[in-house]
Order: C-alpha cells, then sequence, then structure tokens
C-alpha cells in the first residue's frame, strides 16, 4: 500500500505529464473504450461481487445510476434473477451491451444525463451507482442525492461504490486542474467530461446526510473502491 505521500507525489506527476491532454466527451470516451470496457472494470470484481452481498434481499425494484453494461448487476441478478431494474446511462452503445447480456431480466434501460432523470417519488427499494459519481462536482450531487432520497421508499437504500479522495490536497487539486481544463478548451458546462474529481469521505458524507441520509455502513474494499451504505429512515 503506497504511503499518501508517495501516492500525491505521484499523482502530481501524472497531472504533470498529461497536463496537454484535452478532457474528452463522457459517452464518446466510453463508447470508444467498449471492446476493453468490461476487462478494464474486471479489477473491481470483488466490489461487484460485496455490491451484491449489501444489497437487501427484499429489494424488488432498483434503480442503477451509471450503470454501464451492468457489471454490478451480473451479480444481482444471479443472487435474485426476480429483481427488476431500470438502468440510466449516457453511452447507449454501454446500454445496447447491457440489454444483449440480459435480454431475459426485467429490465428497462434510458439513455440520459442522470442530473435530468426524474427518479420520482417512494418508488425505489434501492437506487446504486458504481465508479461514477466521481466524475461530478458536490453542486451537482447534492441535488442529486436529493432526488435519490425522495425517490427510495421508506427504509430504502442508496448504494454508492466510488473513489474517495485520499485527503483534502487530493480532493482540492483535482478540482482545481478539471477547472482549469475545462477554461483552456472553452467546455460548456452543460457538456460532461472524463476526468476524476473524488471528493474526501467527510465531503460525500456531509452531502448524503444533508440530503437527509443516514450512513449505515462504509467499507473500504482492496481494490480501492469505498462502498457507503446509506438508509433513508421514517
Amino acid at each position: 500500500m503506497k504511503s499518501q505521500e508517495k501516492y500525491l507525489q505521484d499523482l502530481k506527476q501524472w497531472l504533470h505529464d498529461t497536463s496537454d491532454s484535452p478532457l474528452e466527451e463522457m459517452a464518446d470516451f466510453f463508447s470508444k473504450r467498449l471492446d476493453s470496457y468490461e476487462e478494464h472494470m474486471s479489477v473491481w470484481e470483488k466490489s461487484y461481487q460485496l455490491f451484491a452481498e449489501l444489497l437487501p434481499f427484499k429489494c424488488r425494484e432498483i434503480l442503477d445510476l451509471g450503470c454501464g453494461t451492468g457489471l454490478e448487476l451480473d451479480h444481482i441478478w444471479q443472487k435474485n434473477p426476480a429483481i427488476h431494474v431500470t438502468g440510466v446511462d449516457l453511452c447507449q452503445s454501454m446500454l445496447d451491451k447491457l440489454l444483449e447480456k440480459h435480454s431475459d431480466k426485467h429490465l428497462v434501460t434510458v439513455c440520459q444525463d442522470y442530473f435530468q432523470y426524474h427518479p420520482g417519488y417512494e418508488k425505489w427499494d434501492a437506487v446504486i451507482s458504481f465508479e461514477s459519481l466521481h466524475h461530478f462536482l458536490p453542486e451537482r450531487k447534492k441535488e442529486l442525492y436529493r432526488k435519490i432520497y425522495h425517490g427510495l421508499k421508506t427504509g430504502g437504500v442508496f448504494i454508492l461504490g466510488d473513489y474517495i479522495a485520499c485527503c483534502d490536497e487530493e480532493e482540492e487539486l483535482l478540482r482545481n486542474v478539471y477547472l482549469e481544463k475545462r477554461k483552456q478548451y472553452l467546455i460548456p458546462d452543460n457538456q460532461f467530461v472524463h476526468f476524476d474529481i473524488p471528493l474526501t469521505l467527510e465531503h460525500e458524507s456531509s452531502l448524503l446526510q444533508d440530503a437527509g441520509f443516514t450512513i449505515a455502513k462504509v467499507l473500504d474494499n482492496p481494490d480501492g473502491v469505498t462502498i457507503m451504505i446509506s438508509e433513508k429512515g421514517d
């Protein structure tokens, strides 16, 4: 395990080495990498399995935000094939592959920006998201978490698996680079780009709690994913 000092040193070197690289539009980024996507994401196999184990068995209606090709859903449906899933993602080619893999399941896909998608009210037993929300600023996530909270049934859970910044320095460093690159390449505010801007656990937790959630459990996996289970109480 790298020390925090060594990790930050390596991160700063990588940012320096890639300083001239433009940001890619989000859907284009994933479309170009569709053929290698599942192999690339296989490093988080243990976290996908844990996602399925942490999902309450009573869940019947699930909303998956940034579902991609459904690697977390592969394990969830192995556990309970009867679960109904709505998957929202920006990339149609990813959704097509998901539909191809699970044509026999209760699955609805929505090709849309999930910040614009309306989850309804008290509709879902669980909302899940894996390795997606670290691409967005807290101002956007704050609004989304409130919609997720209202969209869940009483007693429902929001299971978030994502990168977490090791410290305030990493969070601030990546955010500053992200904003500077957007400015440099004249990227409009409504265009999503692929760049990691994770929050610290403290800041991520605060956003969830401000939305009304109670954080029931936080698990750090050896593969680099932090899984947070947040509950909607009575």
